[in-house]
Order: C-alpha cells, then structure tokens, then sequence
C-alpha cells in the first residue's frame, strides 16, 4: 500500500505565465467512485493509463494504490465507466529540492491552476517557489473529485 501526503495551493497566474516551464503533460481522468473521502478513477497521460485508488486517512496523508493499465482498457473505462471528471495538463517543476505538479486546469474547470506537492512527512518543511498562492489543502472542492462533480467554473 502507498501513501501519500499532500498539500495543495493556488497558483498566481502573472507570476506562473513568467517562468520557464518544462513541457506539459495532457491528463484525462474519470471518476468510477468518488465519496466520502474515497475514490476510484482511471486516468490517461498521452500513451499511458492507470487505474488508482485512494482514501483519505487525515487532511494531508491518503492511502494510494495506483496500477499501471493497457492504454487500450483505460480508454473503454474512461468512456464507457464514468460520468465525471477532470482535464488538465501537468507540469513537473523542480524547486529546492522538491517537485511541485502544477496543474492548469482545462474545460469546465478551465482558469483554475494549483500546485501539489508531495511530503515525506506531514510536518516537512518546505520552501515555495514565488507563484504559489495560498493553500488550500484543507479546502475539498479543490480536489480532482470533488471538480469533476462541481466544476470550478459552476462556482461563480
């Protein structure tokens, strides 16, 4: 079993326009589950898919079971399984020695960035780069779930 501690900001979007990015990746992702802190989705990066479930243990630590699966099968899931979920494209950026995933949301939730990055521990310290914003790891509407049932662009 794997976990996962998470935090997640905002990005502020003049200052994440200025930097030099490493290309994007292209996701798509639908939810076979998604309730009460527990879900089931099948996700596609490019030539590539994977099945992956997680349920939350505390605000920042979730169990995560993630498999790998053929790019063929997660496109039958996505299209024949489920009825909601997200896009986006993924930037893996480097900052003091951590990887922040960036995710410049696309369709209904188009406008929304945020940057998550991964911890050893719930209590790591860790030093943000200038354009993340405020946290919101404590706030469930910004999860990949919870925007594929509310989209950010149905809160306004």
């Amino acid at each position: 079993m794997g976990i996962e501690i998470e935090r997640k900001f905002l990005v502020n979007h003049e200052k994440w326009e200025q930097i030099n990015k490493p290309a994007g990746t292209h996701y798509a992702q639908g939810y076979l589950l998604a309730d009460n802190g527990r879900s089931v989705r099948v996700r596609i990066a490019e030539k590539e898919a994977w099945l992956n479930l997680k349920c939350k243990s505390t605000n920042l630590t979730r169990a995560e079971f993630e498999y790998e699966i053929p790019l063929e099968d997660g496109k039958v899931i996505l299209a024949a399984f489920t009825s909601t979920g997200t896009e986006k494209i993924r930037y893996r950026i480097q900052y003091a020695g951590n990887t922040w995933e960036v995710d410049v949301f696309l369709g209904q939730n188009q406008g929304l960035i945020v940057a998550e990055i991964e911890l050893d521990s719930e209590d790591q310290v860790f030093e943000s780069p200038d354009w993340v914003g405020r946290e919101v790891t404590d706030d469930g509407r910004y999860t990949n779930a919870a925007l594929a049932k509310v989209p950010y662009n149905a809160w306004f």
